[in-house]
């Protein structure tokens, strides 16, 4: 099963267990946050690829994306296939023409071949170091968007190349302390990278046990007192958005049990706003539907 059609099964396993009241109130927010255009918006205010994907993830996660949502929200990503996006937009949008193609049959890209579509968008930005770069202008790879990249060709069924160049990058950006860097420049590991290389090695079964362990080690040290994930080390509070990637990784890895589950699951949950959506942690004064999914999501895992 490829990876990122596993992880929603985890995710959609975990948050359909979550309280049926719980699951009521964040649909009532994400349904409030859906533009008249079908797009969903961060804190600018501006319907967004980006924010539209998590959206839909979270819907899915809470078993109810239903067709008049995902209808709407098609309309949306339809009128931006043929503009010129970045590489996470981009990448958002298969996500969720991908989501809408698999839950309500919605065809975004109206029957044409999505593998071509892909591999013609994404090869250009494959670098001699077997890595895919973060834009055009990027002289290496990046962790993270190999990552992306390798779940968006699997997601459309396009072959991956030369994996083999692809796991010796990764796992050269294991650093001492068993975490990882986004480039080769970086000397200090993060729980995000770390996470993203987790999951690509998963993705083409390049994950050993060692660097498993490793990895594990690292991701445990970076849960706080506050039982959630720092970012790395320099920053002293934890965040969503690292405690469930962090969570993730350690579940890709086996290894879970290495935290203190109890207080990440407490943690998540007081980022929960009682009219729906989460902070991005206790320092945040607002909810948006990207950190809405890290929230549920860590509270899904944790299930």
């Amino acid at each position: 099963m490829p990876y990122l059609e596993n992880l929603t099964l985890r995710l959609t396993t975990g948050g359909l267990a979550l309280p049926e009241e719980m699951r009521a109130r964040h649909v009532d927010y994400l349904c409030r946050e859906q533009s008249e255009g079908g797009g969903f918006a961060g804190r600018k205010g501006v319907d967004d690829l980006y924010y539209t994907s998590f959206a839909l993830r979270t819907f899915v996660l809470l078993g109810t994306l239903d067709e008049k949502v995902a209808a709407s929200a098609a309309q949306f990503l339809n009128r931006n296939v043929d503009e010129k996006l970045s590489s996470i937009e981009f990448l958002s949008l298969v996500n969720s023409a991908v989501l809408l193609r698999m839950t309500t049959g919605d065809d975004v890209f109206a029957g044409e071949d999505l593998a071509a579509i892909v591999d013609a968008h994404l090869e250009p930005l494959r670098r001699d170091d077997g890595g895919y770069a973060k834009s055009s202008r990027a002289g290496c790879g990046s962790t993270y968007h190999t990552f992306l990249a390798a779940l968006c060709k699997q997601m459309v069924g396009s072959e991956l190349a030369d994996v083999e160049s692809m796991v010796r990058l990764i796992r050269s950006r294991q650093r001492n302390d068993g975490g990882f860097v986004e480039i080769d420049a970086m000397r200090r590991s993060g729980t995000n990278p770390t996470a993203a290389a987790v999951g690509f090695l998963k993705a083409v079964d390049g994950l050993d046990q060692s660097i498993g362990d490793r990895a594990a080690e690292y991701l445990a040290g970076m849960q706080t007192g506050e039982g959630g994930f720092r970012a790395n080390t320099r920053i002293p509070m934890a965040d969503v958005l690292s405690t469930f990637t962090g969570i993730v990784a350690l579940d890709d890895i086996g290894l879970l049990d290495r935290i203190d589950r109890a207080a990440a699951k407490r943690f998540a949950s007081s980022l929960e706003h009682p009219e729906g959506g989460f902070l991005a942690g206790p320092w945040d004064d607002a909810v948006d539907v990207e950190y809405t999914f890290y929230g549920l999501g860590t509270l899904a895992m944790l299930k």
